[in-house]
């Protein structure tokens, strides 16, 4: 028989490496897809992918290919199909669009089926058998998609009909446990494999929660505006002017790479201050925000602060009081409260 190759999902987590060893060991050539969005599955960044998902790759010899899944992700993540999890995560809508991209590329370098490293049961959305089906039908590859952690418990696939893989070399893990998954890393000799995480930001309850707050606001956000939702304080003065508060010298440094922009950068001289963007707003939010920069820096204690503003490397100072409490409470933008949350998103929804 000529050689059979597949296309592998691969995050460079302990599944999708197991599901490629498992295969391999059967003589099949396995290309690894690594797909990146801007919710923080990127290579260098703390997700559930690996912080160098080419180590197992190098050690046991097969490639990766990288793939940014850029807008069309961003597309189901505002109106997923099959809805989303407990935050903003589009878990099935998610696998949906990375195996109609493996099929892509399956289709263009003539490999046979395509490889996953999931688990039955093991995620409450997406990996539930009936899920599972639902996907591989919605990717247009009912019988293509291989499980090799979970084969044994699903229906023989195509290319197991065939003859192209082994399913008494395969297995039938099943459930959240990782116990089974860290016992066979064991006999592979894989042993430098992240530790088990949540997933993607969108699975996080307050990143999630100002990412509708912002869609709310404005549907159509920029690229810049996904990033900086990660980092800071926000706050909402108006429907058209946002802040955000930098809460250390790491987060400082990333809002001063957005100082080529529109917004307006706030600083308390003299004292340790941190960066505050404004996007937006009157004259009054600008007041707001210098207020609410007094009250984070090193000169909250003072009666007045002075509070340099600048902008496109034009610069002038505002002299203000401090925010109090009671308007920094009433204007951040965090999931705390269940009803105070809920209330915000939904008079942002009722004034945009």
């Amino acid at each position: 028989m000529a050689d059979v190759c597949a296309v592998a999902l691969f995050s460079g987590g302990l599944d999708s490496t197991l599901a490629i060893l498992t295969a391999m060991r059967q003589g099949i050539k396995v290309t690894g897809v690594t797909f990146m969005n801007h919710f923080g599955c990127e290579i260098s960044d703390r997700s559930s992918c690996s912080r160098n998902p080419f180590g197992a790759a190098e050690k046991f010899g097969f490639d990766v290919k990288l793939c940014h899944l850029s807008d069309k992700f961003i597309d189901i993540v505002k109106n997923p199909k099959f809805g989303h999890g407990r935050n903003m995560n589009p878990c099935m809508d998610c696998r949906i669009l990375m195996l109609r991209e493996a099929r892509e590329f399956m289709d263009m370098t003539g490999a046979s089926f395509i490889i996953t490293g999931e688990v039955l049961g093991q995620r409450p959305m997406s990996q539930r058998r009936d899920a599972l089906n639902i996907i591989d039908r919605e990717a247009g590859l009912k019988g293509y998609v291989l499980r090799p952690l979970s084969a044994r418990l699903l229906k023989p696939t195509v290319p197991e009909e065939a003859g192209m893989v082994d399913r008494d070399l395969l297995h039938g893990f099943g459930g959240r446990s990782r116990k089974p998954q860290m016992a066979l890393a064991d006999k592979f000799g894989l042993t430098d494999y992240p530790a088990p995480a949540g997933g993607c930001l969108l699975t996080e309850p307050n990143y999630s929660y100002r990412l509708r707050e912002l869609l709310a606001h404005d549907p159509d956000p920029s690229l810049s505006d996904y990033h900086l939702l990660r980092i800071g304080r926000h706050f909402r003065l108006s429907s058209g002017c946002k802040v955000i508060i930098g809460r250390n010298r790491a987060e400082n440094e990333t809002l001063g790479k957005f100082q080529d922009g529109e917004g307006l950068f706030l600083r308390v001289p003299g004292y340790g201050s941190p960066l505050t963007l404004v996007a937006g707003g009157s004259d009054e939010d600008i007041l707001t925000a210098a207020s609410m920069c007094a009250r984070y820096s090193d000169a909250r204690h003072l009666p007045e602060v002075v509070v340099r503003v600048e902008r496109a490397g034009k610069e002038f100072s505002l002299k203000i009081p401090p925010a109090e409490d009671h308007v920094i409470a009433r204007l951040k933008i965090e999931k705390n409260v269940a009803g105070e949350a809920g209330s915000k998103i939904a008079h942002a929804n009722s004034s945009s």
